[in-house]
């Protein structure tokens, strides 16, 4: 499946399986805590704003860029997501929000109310 904004239909990943092992979720900081590939929809288990949002790797996100209001975009080495959404899609749609900081596990965060699917 690809996940697409609900409001200008354009894709937003790349081709993806709902992840089945959790064991390969990775809670090191710095790394990916999502396998490129998968998605898992989150339980609050790692991050309390994860609890039913869609996961993904960074790297599987296309058609994005950050956010255009920088007090968002918070973060030493990377974006700390607790600012709020940081991530648009090519058409400045919110849809999710970018984990990416040195201090923890890297993943987006794709907001169900403003993402939807398609069956690639």
């Amino acid at each position: 499946m690809k996940f697409i904004c609900k409001q200008c239909n354009i894709e937003l990943t790349k081709h993806l399986i709902k992840l089945q092992n959790l064991n390969l979720l990775n809670e090191n900081d710095g790394e990916d805590y999502i396998p490129s590939g998968f998605y898992i929809i989150g339980d609050g288990s790692y991050d309390s704003n994860s609890k039913g949002k869609i996961i993904i790797n960074l790297n599987d996100l296309i058609n994005s860029k950050h956010h255009s209001d920088i007090s968002r975009l918070n973060g030493c080495c990377g974006l700390d997501g607790v600012d709020g959404i940081n991530t648009v899609c090519v058409n400045n749609h919110e849809i999710g929000t970018e984990n990416s900081d040195c201090w923890m596990a890297h993943y987006i965060l794709l907001e169900p109310d403003m993402v939807g699917w398609i069956e690639d």
